[in-house]
């Protein structure tokens, strides 16, 4: 029986943020306006999302610069506060040219990822909500951080066509961190202690995980002995994209294979590794 071993990401953040800069840099005008898999933003939306994560880091984190008031207090749930920034950030750096908005990101990027080096992976942080309440390491925090890097390149490169940074060593760090959603997804499940389930991604970026009822719940192991109440197999770019809901459970439902009690692990369609 074997837990999850960290996902250390801190070295992927230089190369992913240059290739982001390469891709931009190569956008003629239409490119920049295209639709991306969220219709209400395009490329250059995106973009400007990922320079507000570059300035919340930097602002929140290292310089522990906190914003008068508690702006979550007027709201139902994280996700309305974080859902209200977003639009009120995109909107407001709408009037940035491209070149400006790369120039940016270049400067705000290069210093998160300095920051990022300086932190201990192995600290005890704050939870990462996906992944449950308890506090975590901060390795899973950071590794949460390259997913949201990574996955909004990947949008970016999948509007204008220009695909990239899919290889094993830029996308198997992204789906070792989403699977630590698994056990929340499942938590609802009952079953005897000692049922076991087991999940493959196909693909050079992927593996097999298993979930294990034990006595506090369904917990995360990547070798364990037994047979599986269930085996899930699905393709890693499915994995990816349903776990970030690039695409929704009825979509990528079809192209999952159950074999064995599928109701055991049917929550899995319905897993999110991102908070919105």
């Amino acid at each position: 029986m074997s837990a999850p071993e960290p996902v250390l990401v801190a070295s992927l953040f230089a190369p992913l943020l240059e290739g982001l800069i390469e891709l931009l840099g190569s956008l003629d005008a239409e490119e920049w306006e295209r639709p991306t898999v969220n219709p209400q933003w395009s490329v250059k939306d995106m973009a400007a999302h990922l320079l507000g994560g570059d300035v919340s880091i930097l602002s929140r984190h290292r310089d522990r610069f906190l914003f008068s008031g508690d702006p979550f207090r007027q709201w139902n749930s994280l996700v309305e506060l974080i859902n209200h920034l977003n639009t009120e950030w995109v909107a407001a750096t709408g009037r940035l040219s491209p070149r400006l908005l790369v120039d940016m990101l270049r400067f705000t990027g290069e210093q998160a990822t300095a920051f990022f080096q300086t932190i201990d992976p192995y600290e005890l942080g704050g939870p990462v909500s996906w992944a449950g309440n308890d506090p975590a390491p901060n390795w899973l925090d950071l590794a949460r951080e390259y997913t949201e890097r990574w996955h909004h390149q990947q949008q970016i490169r999948d509007a204008v066509g220009k695909p990239g940074f899919n290889e094993a060593v830029f996308m198997a760090p992204v789906l070792r961190a989403f699977v630590f959603a698994w056990p929340v997804a499942n938590a609802a499940i009952v079953a005897p202690e000692g049922t076991l389930l087991k999940l493959q991604i196909a693909g050079e970026a992927g593996g097999e995980w298993f979930l294990r009822r034990e006595p506090a719940g369904w917990q995360l192991h990547t070798e364990i002995d037994g047979d599986p109440a269930c085996l899930i197999q699905v393709d890693q770019e499915i994995a990816w994209r349903l776990f970030c809901r690039d695409m929704q459970p009825e979509q990528a439902a079809p192209h999952f294979e159950f074999n064995g009690d599928r109701s055991l692990a049917e929550p899995i369609l319905q897993m999110k590794s991102v908070i919105v």
